[in-house]
């Protein structure tokens, strides 16, 4: 791993990985592609360790000969691919959108990397390698008393973005199986961090109760997550990527399950100490009850035992250290979230999601 690209990398995970393996390897060249859609921006990449080392490209991945472009410009040998249309309840109303990034931007980077790497260089397992990154959505909903998911569990898509994502993974295994490309692939659980859009549940709720606006519950609340902190997914990423057996799958998650009203109380908790001059707390007071999204998955769970045992990986932050670390960043990146929450696609979403439903925005 010395030429590496990463798609979708002015992103929030894909930032925080630039940032993490710029870091990590003093030696590695990074190239970012992104086509810096409304969750994308280059200011995600501002005051990178060592920037000379990084260079960007604007580019849909849709794109297989521009793709193919800057595979053999920058002589890649590793492909890391996040860029992905992400929320699922965007996928809800615009299911198109997901099925051309995700499935048809994944095929083209196979199609390219499989050209370049193994049809023009020859290169096999010791010279080049694909890694996707996928979520635990794919595996669909769990009840209460179920096991997690493993490594093992059938693929079971609930929503749109689950099935595009699904798609997508299984196009992966058949180039790995087919022409023998080799790839790995990591299904990780719901990410949180700096720099992560507010349109997703943690930044959302920190920036309404900031902003003295009603927080929205989906349904009556009780739907369970897995959450990850960024950085210690990033890490686990590292290691797939150094130690991690070609063909195989890790699941990466940080076993911290709780019920998303748990969470958003939680949030407003810790507001209520970090911001104890605000003119809404209790924060907690902002709660507000709303019609939960058509097909809300009940519970997601996965067993990260595998990576834990194989490639000795541990998260390292707990979910009470990552929601203080991640509510500080918010509040000392005003310009940041002012930016982004002054883009029309934000205001745009904001009216059609939670106005509609009869929160403000």
């Amino acid at each position: 791993m010395e030429r590496v690209l990463v798609t979708g990398g002015a992103g929030f995970i894909g930032s925080n990985f630039v940032r993490a393996l710029l870091e990590h390897d003093g030696r590695v060249q990074v190239w970012t592609l992104d086509s810096l859609t409304y969750a994308g921006d280059r200011a995600n990449l501002a005051h990178l360790p060592d920037p000379a080392r990084h260079a960007f490209v604007e580019g849909d991945i849709c794109n297989e000969s521009l793709v193919l472009d800057v595979l053999r410009d920058h002589s890649i040998d590793t492909v890391i691919h996040f860029a992905a249309e992400t929320h699922v309840d965007r996928s809800i109303d615009g299911p198109h959108a997901f099925v051309r990034t995700n499935v048809q931007g994944t095929l083209s980077l196979l199609a390219a990397t499989r050209r370049f790497w193994m049809q023009q260089l020859g290169w096999g397992v010791q010279q080049c390698r694909f890694h996707q990154i996928s979520t635990d959505e794919v595996y669909g909903s769990l009840e209460l008393d179920d096991p997690p998911f493993t490594e093992h569990t059938p693929y079971s898509p609930n929503s749109p973005y689950a099935a595009s994502k699904a798609a997508a993974d299984h196009l992966v295994r058949s180039y790995a199986h087919t022409y023998g490309l080799p790839a790995t692939l990591s299904n990780c659980s719901n990410n949180y961090g700096p720099y992560q859009y507010p349109e997703k549940l943690i930044p959302l709720v920190i920036l309404n109760a900031l902003n003295g606006t009603p927080i929205p519950v989906y349904g009556d609340g009780r739907q369970i997550r897995d959450w990850l902190y960024v950085e210690d997914h990033v890490e686990a990423l590292l290691l797939v990527l150094e130690r991690g057996t070609v063909g195989q799958t890790y699941n990466i998650s940080a076993g911290m399950q709780l019920t998303n009203l748990e969470l958003i109380e939680r949030i407003c908790e810790l507001l209520d100490e970090m911001v104890p001059d605000s003119a809404y707390s209790p924060h907690g007071g902002l709660i507000q009850f709303v019609e939960d999204r058509p097909g809300h998955d009940r519970r997601y769970a996965m067993d990260s035992s595998k990576i834990r045992r194989e490639l000795g990986w541990q998260p390292q932050v707990t979910l009470g250290a990552g929601l203080r670390i991640t509510i500080r960043w918010y509040l000392d990146h005003p310009d940041w979230v002012a930016w982004i929450r002054s883009k029309p696609e934000y205001q745009g979403w904001m009216q059609r999601n939670y106005v509609a439903r009869g929160v403000a925005a």
